[in-house]
């Protein structure tokens, strides 16, 4: 199996944190491992204000990603979304799973008022 996946979230946005709580309850053997962008005792990669940009990962070959390519990276550590995640290394599919990610990110403010949280929190999901 692969490497262990390391994942940046926004620990201020209240969508974020339900997905994140999500992939924590469904990674039963624990290869990702959830980085709060806001801990200031955590190693991030990129600063603060790039991170909320987009959503970012350390792939399973320590590569950083970012967009439809970081939850590709997570869902492969999951055994039933693995195949989502596979299918996402075809060029094709990542660019239409980037295309719907780049229109969640616009609709994201809306969506975080539903939420509950503020509209002007993190930006990356």
């Amino acid at each position: 199996m692969s490497e262990a996946v390391t994942v940046y979230y926004d620990s201020g946005c209240p969508l974020c944190l339900r997905e994140i709580g999500l992939m924590r309850r469904l990674d039963k053997r624990g290869r990702i491992d959830f980085v709060d962008v806001f801990d200031e005792t955590s190693s991030c990669p990129l600063d603060r204000e790039t991170l909320l940009a987009r959503f970012h990962a350390l792939d399973e070959r320590g590569e950083l990603v970012s967009g439809a390519a970081a939850f590709a990276a997570m869902w492969r550590q999951i055994p039933w979304l693995r195949p989502l995640g596979l299918l996402a290394r075809y060029r094709p599919v990542l660019w239409v799973l980037e295309r719907l990610y780049r229109l969640f990110l616009k609709v994201r403010p809306g969506l975080q008022r539903l939420a509950g949280g503020a509209p002007g929190g993190g930006g990356g999901g």
